[in-house]
């Protein structure tokens, strides 16, 4: 092999194709690590909206509850790195254990297996405050690391926007679908438009809209009005309940009529899974 010298210049082009060529197995292998480590789950569903504050940790938690109530064995993925909600919401106790493997086996809260960042801060109300790769790089070991063992359902719990966050996990994650959180207020639709925009864009399949805070305070039929517009199921409306004040567990546990709601959402989110399933084949 000739080492670059006076007489063999340095070659510049075919530097750049050896550190091309390493970095594209470096993701091969990232890639193949995260599929090994969801093999064992059969849907991974993404909670996602275009902005934050719709609640969409909220639905995340109790639709993932939901499930695990009606039989399912289900889990729960936080990947907002910025603002992690879900260890809170679930109010889990107990971090990660570590196995022999040194993989993260995750802790259970109300028959759901929770995964997040927040496990990981030192103090809850710290600020992450990370550049694009770094956020990168920590979905990516959280997903490697974590053994989920056999689920039925995986819920994602995506951080808002349209950026970096995003749309690392929706290319890294082989997601079946994802439900889009809205609000009745006209901005919070046309983010949620935006979010279905770019859902698409990657080639990912939209499952379909819920509407949060519906009621006489906001108004509701913005959730409707959306799905409609963009061709994608209705999967129900939750009415804004004095019921969510109540932050020991997940309202589902707490309110009979909420359950219903988020019960309705379930079934709505299965049949269009299904939907997706015979249109693949």
């Amino acid at each position: 092999m000739n080492r670059p010298g006076p007489d063999n210049p340095p070659n510049p082009q075919a530097a750049q194709a050896r550190a091309r060529i390493e970095q594209m197995k470096r993701q091969f292998e990232q890639k193949r690590a995260i599929e090994s480590s969801l093999a064992g789950i059969k849907t991974k569903i993404g909670v996602y909206s275009g902005k934050g504050g719709v609640g969409k940790t909220t639905v995340a938690v109790n639709l993932a509850v939901t499930l695990a109530q009606d039989g399912a064995g289900a889990g729960l993925l936080d990947v907002d790195i910025d603002c992690p909600n879900v260890v809170r919401a679930m109010n889990v106790a107990e971090p990660p254990k570590v196995g022999e493997d040194n993989r993260l086996s995750p802790p259970e809260r109300f028959g759901v297996k929770v995964m997040s960042m927040g496990f990981f801060q030192k103090k809850e109300e710290e600020a992450i405050i990370w550049r694009g790769p770094m956020i990168h790089n920590a979905i990516n070991q959280l997903l490697q690391a974590t053994d989920w063992g056999e689920l039925d359902y995986l819920l994602i719990d995506l951080p808002p926007g349209t950026s970096d966050s995003p749309l690392t996990v929706m290319q890294t994650l082989a997601v079946d679908g994802f439900v889009v959180v809205t609000t009745p207020q006209e901005l919070a639709m046309i983010d949620a438009m935006r979010s279905i925009n770019m859902i698409r864009t990657l080639n990912v399949d939209v499952l379909g809209v819920v509407e949060n805070f519906a009621g006489p305070i906001f108004g509701s039929g913005a959730g409707e009005q959306l799905a409609r517009e963009m061709q994608v199921p209705f999967l129900g409306r939750l009415e804004l309940r004095k019921d969510y004040r109540d932050t020991s567990r997940p309202t589902v546990l707490n309110s009979a009529p909420v359950l219903r709601e988020y019960r309705q959402i379930a079934s709505r989110t299965k049949a269009a899974l299904d939907g997706v399933t015979v249109k693949a084949v």
